[in-house]
């Protein structure tokens, strides 16, 4: 079993804060196995006795009762107020699939699970910890619904580091195998290459689509299907919903309203599938609202989607870049910078901006610079910054890392995903 240590540990510093933990991430992507295995033995590794812990999985038929979360609650604390000087821990799965109910002994107004986890957070002898897949269940603002006593972690499908701390042997074929199929923890059980394809394949049209359809009531799942088409092909191009929009409008034979566009990427995101990288103007210094870059969560989900058709590269490589940005916690932009030279008005990109809190560095993607013009592309949106933020070049055909003249770090990606190199 992976150990997944860069999660576990920021569960372990939240421990005890008063705060209810929210363990999040696209369905599958291991945040049940962080919680009720890894985080579990090292419970008990503490000397946490067995029965202190209350583990409570509601995907679970004998925990069905429990969706009702006053009874969830009353039963929680029929265990912790038996001996109130003891340390009791709350595990509670799948929290999304909760109801809301009508309290009956309170003139019957209506409780959802955010009321009755902010009540069994109260009791100092308890620490709650839930996991929820989608923010349909559980809100898009958690801070809000917990009345700021919620802290949120947020899981990732498998990083490469995590990919290759298992598999092991040549971090080149290590690297083409995560690049094809992604990081979904449940592959590494299958050695296949048909069954990894259709285990992928299985969890988008029997999961990830249904649970976008049921919980949105979505009656277009064709146009939906198609956006989900669309973005796959698109990963790291810049587009809007009206663009979209138009597209399939003309593919579809038949108008198709940019605001249900919208609407339906929003479901996407919602669901944890894929995420919106925001332009920013680096010297104006605000924000585009249109158009914007979308990135798929796990990179192998992409490449299933269009059934293995569109293999390219270097456009993975920059999905599989930018989530390693997020899982390390920086805050990330399209970086766009105008070049007025000779009297000239062109807006020019940088694939990433990353901010970490008052540091900020800037990131091309580049999975190979073989020719002068290549060069002077990727180099020239960072020089046009003029400033003296650290400014990076991730590639893919070098063998070392270095700085050239201009103060520019060259890093491999591979030095880059499994730690060796230094961001900020």
């Amino acid at each position: 079993m992976i150990q997944r240590d860069f999660y576990l540990k920021r569960i372990i510093h939240t421990m005890w804060n008063g705060e209810v933990k929210v363990i999040t991430g696209i369905r599958r992507c291991g945040k049940s196995v962080l919680l009720f295995n890894l985080f579990y033995e090292f419970l008990l590794s503490q000397g946490v006795h067995e029965d202190h812990i209350i583990k409570i999985e509601l995907d679970q038929r004998r925990y069905y009762k429990f969706r009702n979360p006053i009874t969830l609650c009353e039963y929680v604390e029929t265990l912790i107020l038996k001996q109130k000087d003891e340390k009791f821990y709350l595990f509670i799965d799948e929290v999304q699939l909760t109801t809301r109910v009508a309290d009956k002994g309170n003139e019957g107004i209506e409780v959802s699970i955010y009321d009755m986890l902010n009540e069994l957070r109260a009791y100092k002898n308890l620490d709650v910890y839930v996991t929820g897949s989608n923010s349909k269940g559980l809100s898009k603002d958690i801070a809000t619904e917990f009345r700021g006593r919620a802290t949120q972690i947020y899981v990732f499908p498998l990083s490469f580091e995590e990919f290759y701390s298992y598999i092991g042997g040549d971090e080149h074929k290590a690297l083409d195998t995560y690049m094809l199929y992604g990081g979904m923890p449940r592959l590494l059980a299958l050695k296949d290459d048909r069954d990894k394809k259709n285990y992928l394949t299985s969890l988008y049209s029997e999961l990830y689509v249904k649970d976008i359809v049921e919980r949105n009531g979505i009656e277009r799942e064709d146009i939906l299907n198609d956006i989900l088409d669309f973005l796959a092909s698109q990963i790291s191009s810049l587009t809007n919903p009206t663009n979209i929009a138009n597209t399939l409008s003309s593919m579809k034979r038949e108008k198709v309203n940019s605001t249900l566009v919208s609407n339906y990427i929003q479901y996407m995101i919602d669901s944890f599938l894929i995420s919106m990288a925001k332009r920013y103007d680096v010297k104006g210094k605000n924000y585009f609202k249109y158009p914007n870059k979308y990135y798929y969560t796990d990179i192998g989900l992409r490449n299933a989607r269009l059934n293995y058709r569109q293999y390219d590269p270097g456009h993975i490589m920059e999905n599989i870049i930018y989530n390693e940005l997020l899982r390390c916690g920086y805050s990330v932009d399209v970086g766009v910078v105008t070049d007025r030279r000779g009297g000239a008005n062109v807006q020019k990109e940088i694939d990433f901006v990353v901010n970490d809190a008052d540091k900020k560095i800037y990131i091309q993607s580049a999975f190979q610079m073989n020719t002068e013009k290549k060069e002077s592309s990727e180099l020239a949106s960072l020089m046009l910054t003029k400033d003296f933020f650290k400014k990076i070049i991730v590639r893919m055909d070098i063998s070392h890392n270095f700085y050239d003249d201009n103060g520019i770090y060259h890093c491999n990606l591979i030095d880059l995903l499994l730690g060796r190199a230094e961001l900020f």
